[in-house]
């Protein structure tokens, strides 16, 4: 069962607070476990373009049940999976740092993505987002 929507606001919150913290401005996305948008928030300033790569980062982290570490490390050791799965997935699949699994016990709820900073400024957004709920 995915989050509700309360959680997804009060995960996105955290994140955008975060951002503001370190001084950098983000887009949060957060996905259910079928990589189905649930929430997008683009802080005022933040990069055109980050609305779509936070999706296709929590997307992405859904999709193959992995964070975005993980899937840099997959995608350097085995490229001609990610080759196959761009033609299988609804959006594509960005690896790296800035996404990470929604889990509720073992249960993989969602992912959620961040862009907009640097890769590990995204990550410790995503990561200030899930230790909200």
């Amino acid at each position: 069962m995915p989050l509700k929507i309360d959680e997804v606001n009060k995960l996105m919150a955290a994140a955008h607070k975060k951002a503001a913290e370190i001084n950098i401005r983000i887009t949060v996305c957060v996905v259910d476990e079928g990589g189905f948008v649930q929430g997008t928030s683009r802080m005022d300033g933040a990069p055109p373009m980050s609305p779509q790569v936070a999706e296709a980062k929590a997307s992405g982290c859904a999709y193959t049940m992995r964070d975005g570490a993980t899937l840099a490390q997959i995608y350097a050791d085995r490229p001609g999976f990610f080759a196959v799965v761009k033609e299988l997935a609804r959006m594509p699949l960005v690896p790296g740092l800035g996404s990470a699994l929604i889990k509720r016990g073992d249960a993989v709820l969602g992912a959620v993505g961040v862009s907009g900073g640097k890769p590990e400024q995204d990550l410790d957004c995503c990561t200030a987002g899930l230790a909200a709920l």
